[in-house]
């Protein structure tokens, strides 16, 4: 088939995804000034793990952020105007919506929790179910993009945003799959991985999260967005919306802006690893602990687990410390504290999540020793995450507010 994009088979491009701060501004650096037309025309394909030349590949160095999305933002802005980089710029605002709209609704990601645990001990009782599950896991239902892209999460820790879509679309209607088997799937090999984006994108494409409107893949719109390479067979061509029988109510946002004084206990988390640029003064010890751990019951790949690390290590390296892990944080967190004198942790806020969850066990454990806990906002989720009330849309006409309350209009 003839390439639709012939200039982009030139700029072959494997994208080097090294858990460091400095390669994901490298990697920044080389793509602002592809994110203006160039993202909108080509943005949509797929063209392969060797060909990712139209497509950012940020987003593992900004879930932990490594680097930030008011980094990409200012860098972006500054070699487009607002107008020219609006299909990137609102990617980067889905990110900040999905997180925003969670905080909002932490019963999605507490039921998916639940039903996750219930539906991974159905496995052991259906041995079809079971079966099934495996061939997807393991690129062996005889769907050709289907199995491809499985292979390549598991084997490099990323697809592109549009695979995502097509494979979550194909698990849930064709393959009839249970929705939350395959966001674990997604959220223990993906270096990105990230529970809000996550779960929600899993809930969107199954028709719960804009209820019933769902993403229906068509061979089709696949065989033209990767241009030839996949012509599936066998895909459903019509498809009812998944229901819950829950709602799940709105919880106001509490971001009240904490300083922390000195002498504090700085902690990392794989939420927030630019942490310490948030703080005022230098801490008097840091300590980073992981929660990779928490994103499933189920084993975390080798490469979401070991970029997650990477990342954190890359954060400690300037304070000669190393990424800690432990179920209780309370321990190393009220040992840390000791050692450095102080009766203060400050850490940046930490949305829903395995890292939130650690965060909420500890506190009372640490204040019953004297001990208090600050969570230091950001400035962009403060202004942000208020805007993700209802659908992305509500959010997307306030971008250029949001832009100009952070100094980033034109």
């Amino acid at each position: 088939m003839t390439e639709i994009f012939p200039e982009l088979s030139e700029a072959a491009e494997p994208i080097a995804f090294k858990p460091r701060r400095a390669d994901g501004l490298k990697r920044l650096q080389q793509f602002a000034a592809r994110t203006g037309r160039h993202y909108v025309r080509t943005r949509n394909y797929d063209f392969g793990a060797e060909r990712r030349s139209n497509v950012s590949g940020l987003s593992p160095w900004l879930r932990h952020r490594l680097i930030t999305e008011q980094e990409v933002l200012e860098r972006v802005l500054a070699a487009h105007s607002a107008s020219a980089s609006e299909k990137f710029v609102q990617e980067v605002f889905w990110r900040t919506y999905f997180k925003g709209w969670l905080e909002q609704r932490p019963s999605v990601w507490t039921q998916y929790q639940r039903d996750l645990i219930t539906t991974i001990q159905s496995l052991e009782s259906d041995p079809e179910l079971e079966s099934q599950f495996r061939s997807a896991v393991t690129g062996n239902t005889g769907i050709d993009c289907f199995d491809h892209w499985a292979r390549e999460l598991v084997t490099n820790g990323y697809l592109h945003n549009h695979a995502r879509m097509w494979f979550a679309s194909i698990w849930i209607f064709t393959l009839r799959l249970p929705w939350q088997l395959g966001a674990d799937f997604f959220l223990r090999h993906l270096m990105d991985g990230d529970p809000a984006s996550n779960t929600l994108s899993w809930r969107w494409v199954g028709g719960l999260h804009t209820k019933g409107r769902i993403y229906l893949a068509r061979p089709d719109n696949i065989a033209k967005y990767t241009e030839g390479r996949f012509h599936p067979k066998g895909l459903t061509t019509s498809a009812a919306p998944l229901t819950e029988p829950i709602e799940h109510p709105h919880v106001p946002l509490s971001l009240s802006h904490i300083r922390s004084d000195p002498p504090y206990l700085l902690l990392l988390t794989e939420e927030d690893l630019s942490g310490a640029a948030l703080m005022s003064s230098s801490p008097a010890h840091v300590i980073g602990l992981m929660a990779t751990r928490g994103r499933s019951p189920n084993p975390i790949g080798n490469i979401a687990r070991d970029f997650a690390a990477g990342a954190m290590n890359d954060a400690l390296e300037p304070f000669a410390q190393i990424a800690e892990t432990a179920e209780d944080w309370s321990v190393p967190l009220i040992k840390a504290a000791k050692t450095a004198g102080v009766s203060t942790i400050a850490t940046a806020y930490a949305p829903v999540g395995p890292v939130r969850s650690r965060l909420d066990r500890a506190e009372p454990v640490l204040k019953g020793v004297g001990i208090t806990m600050h969570r230091v906002v950001r400035q962009y989720d403060a202004v942000a995450w208020p805007q993700a009330k209802a659908g992305f849309f509500g959010l997307r006409k306030k971008i250029p507010s949001i832009l100009s309350q952070m100094n980033l209009a034109d």
